[in-house]
């Protein structure tokens, strides 16, 4: 009898323990806001959960513009402890909006040497995890098979020999399409921009809604009709990356033009009344870790903010543009929306 009672309170002690082990599990669930694109080895992702006690619970939530408009209607009751994926142009409206929590990131241990990335930087609150460049690509053997040579300029875009010849994204529904917008406008003034895309309109521009429509439906190295696309640097070598042939080069390339550059910075942050401080604070810093800004590189395709972190062999074929456009901080908080609008009537209407 007496050993009956002795296993039964063992059992009971066993049931309390995992009542006890469940709850916590529970309550150290960290809840990751990131828009569609975001990407890194699962090795990595596990590994934090076991060093920082967690389980993460990751939303992807379509585009960074509508990532952000989703954790702004929710702000009365955040869907998130922490947020990847604001960016250099929704960074003012973030903050606008007092949807982020403020974040003291730690001093970089040693001073970067020589490197792009020395200079990225994002308002306060916003830590920067990853940066590219948002550019022109054009598919070489279209080019060769038609003898035609490259614009050399935004301008020669709107001349006869390069009609039909360019897709880009809607503004209002793409970031990439939004930054390079913005670029257009950071290089000439917001007149003579809007005067240059009415020129590319009447030339017979493409407009796609977002950046898969026009890579892979419009783009002609995915069989489409325009051998020009508004994409990335980093879009070549991860052409050659994932090719299932063996390729010596990359079938397309960049062309970084005057103008037609925007540098886009991504950073991570607190969420405004999120419930796992200390968690989202231990992901921020993992973001920034040597081992995931590797890792970043060949899962997102953009260039590591950390400027000490070597660059993946893979982006050798990622040539970083020598300069780049946008208009001040303060003027994209302050009319991007109105540019957006703008746009819309000059391209579409």
């Amino acid at each position: 009898m007496k050993h009956r009672i002795e296993s039964l309170k063992a059992l009971v002690t066993l049931g309390l323990l995992l009542v006890l082990v469940c709850g916590a599990a529970r309550a150290a669930e960290l809840r990751v806001l990131t828009h569609a694109s975001f990407a890194l080895p699962k090795p990595l992702l596990a590994q934090f959960e076991k060093e920082a006690g967690v389980t993460l619970r990751i939303t992807k939530a379509g585009d960074a513009g509508e990532m952000l408009n989703k954790l702004i209607l929710t702000r009365a009751n955040p869907i998130a402890d922490v947020v990847f994926g604001i960016d250099n142009v929704l960074a003012a409206k973030a903050q606008g909006a007092q949807v982020l929590d403020a974040y003291d990131a730690p001093s970089p241990s040693a001073k970067p040497t020589g490197n792009a990335a020395a200079t990225v930087t994002l308002p306060p609150g916003l830590v920067p995890v990853d940066y590219g460049y948002v550019t022109l690509n054009y598919d070489k053997a279209w080019f060769a098979k038609k003898g035609l040579s490259l614009p050399r300029s935004l301008d020669d875009l709107a001349q006869p020999a390069y009609a039909r010849l360019l897709v880009v994204q809607n503004p209002a529904t793409s970031s990439p399409g939004n930054a390079f917008m913005l670029a257009t406008i950071g290089a000439m003034g917001e007149d003579k921009a809007f005067a240059w895309w009415a020129r590319m309109r009447a030339n017979g521009l493409k407009v796609a809604k977002g950046w898969s429509e026009a890579y892979y439906t419009e783009f002609t190295h995915s069989g489409g009709a325009q051998p020009l696309v508004v994409s990335y640097a980093s879009s070549p070598a991860a052409e050659l990356f994932y090719s299932k042939t063996k390729l010596g080069e990359p079938p397309t390339a960049s062309l970084s033009l005057p103008g037609g550059v925007f540098r886009q910075v991504e950073g991570v942050a607190l969420v405004k009344g999120g419930k796992e401080r200390a968690a989202a604070a231990k992901f921020i810093a993992f973001l920034r870790s040597p081992a995931v800004q590797q890792g970043l590189q060949t899962e997102m395709w953009m260039f590591p903010a950390d400027a000490l972190v070597p660059r993946a062999e893979a982006l050798r074929h990622a040539v970083e543009p020598t300069s780049h456009d946008s208009p001040s901080a303060q003027a994209i908080a302050e009319k991007n929306a109105e540019w957006v609008q703008r746009w819309i009537k000059v391209v579409l209407k």
